[in-house]
C-alpha cells in the first residue's frame, strides 16, 4: 500500500508545473503595468471577449469601431546629425484607428486625453456604440486599454485579444496604418 501512496505523491509532483503553466492568468485589480507581451486572461470583466469569427463579423458587417492600441516604437534619442529614422511599418484591421501607446498601466495627462478624444472620435461620441480594441496576442496593451474605456464609461466594449496576430493567422485583410494625428504637446 505504501508504493501506491509514493507512486501517487510523485505523479502529483511530476503534474504540478504541469497544471501550473497550463492555468490562466487571472484579470488583476487595476492595469497591468510590466511585461506587456505575456499571456492575458481569457477573460475582461465587464467586455465582451471576442474570437476570430466574431472579430471577422462585426467588421464585415461594419457595426462597431475597430482601435489599434499597439506602442509605436519611439525615435531613438540621440541620433547622430543626418542619420534617418524610419518608423516600422505597422498593418492593422482595414477600418481601425491607431491610438499607440494607449494600452500602458499608466498614462500621462496628454496620453489619456489621446486615448478619449481617439475613442470618441471612432464612435462618434456614442458611449454605447460597440467599440472593439485590440493590439497583438498576448499583449496586455489591448486588455489595459479596453478596462480603460470600460472606465471611462464605454458600455459596449469588445476586447479582441489575438488581435493582428489571429486576424492575420486566419488570412483576414489588413492595412497599412498611420497613427491618429496628436495635439501638439
Amino acid at each position: 500500500m505504501r508504493w501506491h501512496l509514493a507512486a501517487a505523491l510523485v505523479a502529483a509532483a511530476l503534474a504540478a508545473p504541469a497544471f501550473a503553466q497550463q492555468q490562466e492568468p487571472f484579470e488583476p485589480e487595476g492595469y497591468r503595468t510590466d511585461n506587456y507581451r505575456a499571456p492575458v486572461p481569457a477573460t475582461l470583466q465587464g467586455a465582451r471577449v471576442l474570437t476570430t469569427a466574431e472579430a471577422e463579423a462585426i467588421w464585415r458587417a461594419k457595426t462597431g469601431a475597430f482601435v489599434d492600441v499597439l506602442p509605436r516604437p519611439p525615435k531613438p534619442k540621440n541620433l547622430p546629425a543626418g542619420t534617418v529614422w524610419r518608423d516600422m511599418p505597422r498593418k492593422n484591421i482595414p477600418g481601425s484607428i491607431w491610438l499607440p501607446d494607449t494600452g500602458y498601466g499608466a498614462l500621462p495627462p496628454a496620453t489619456d486625453d489621446y486615448f478619449q478624444r481617439g475613442l470618441a472620435s471612432a464612435t462618434h461620441g456614442d458611449k454605447a456604440a460597440l467599440v472593439v480594441i485590440y493590439c497583438q496576442a498576448d499583449c496586455w496593451m489591448s486588455w489595459n486599454a479596453g478596462k480603460r474605456a470600460l472606465a471611462y464609461g464605454y458600455s459596449n466594449v469588445a476586447w479582441y485579444p489575438d488581435g493582428t496576430d489571429g486576424w492575420e493567422r486566419a488570412r483576414l485583410p489588413t492595412e497599412e496604418a498611420q497613427p491618429e494625428p496628436r495635439p501638439e504637446q
